[in-house]
């Protein structure tokens, strides 16, 4: 299990357009969240994403690196990426199912098509969303085995200002 004020895992994944996307290399002023989604398969996802989408200059705003991740293969995400005009976020890809075990991420099997009618992968992870301090540290993370129920990004932006405002440490470590 992940806990707070600990180094999280390495993360390296190949992004959407080209390019590499590496935790380790991240210099954000405050936080780096990443949100690790189901992936095309998912409408609940669809709906998370345009929101995080549209808020992503109010988290910039506030020094966060925003970084969305899912074990699809290229050409899964980069179909997410543009069907769903996901086009302020920097999507990676690829995500072995071990990598996301290592982040404490649940894994699914799949059941074949979704509501939407898109085949699921034999194996994806399940939503997670995790806020990471720029020296590698977890402050805050949650994971769910359920597309539903994640965190509101709205109280995620108020959170994040009532922590740089107060200084507020870290929290679940013990």
């Amino acid at each position: 299990m992940l806990k707070p004020r600990q180094t999280v895992p390495a993360l390296s994944l190949t992004t959407v357009g080209g390019g590499r996307w590496t935790l380790a290399e991240r210099r954000p002023q405050n936080f780096t969240l990443i949100v690790f989604y189901r992936g095309l398969h998912c409408p609940v996802c669809r709906a998370y994403l345009s929101e995080l989408n549209r808020l992503h200059g109010e988290f910039t705003a506030r020094g966060v690196d925003v970084f969305v991740a899912s074990s699809d293969d290229a050409d899964r995400a980069q179909k997410a990426m543009t069907d769903w005009g996901l086009s302020n976020l920097t999507a990676g890809h690829g995500l072995e199912i071990e990598e996301a075990r290592r982040w404490g991420l649940y894994v699914s099997a799949s059941r074949g098509k979704t509501s939407i009618g898109i085949d699921e992968p034999a194996l994806f992870s399940e939503p997670g969303v995790f806020l990471i301090r720029p020296d590698g540290t977890l402050y805050f993370g949650t994971v769910q085995t359920m597309p539903f129920a994640r965190p509101h990004f709205n109280e995620m932006l108020q959170a994040i200002d009532f922590v740089l405002k107060n200084d507020y440490p870290a929290r679940g470590e013990a």
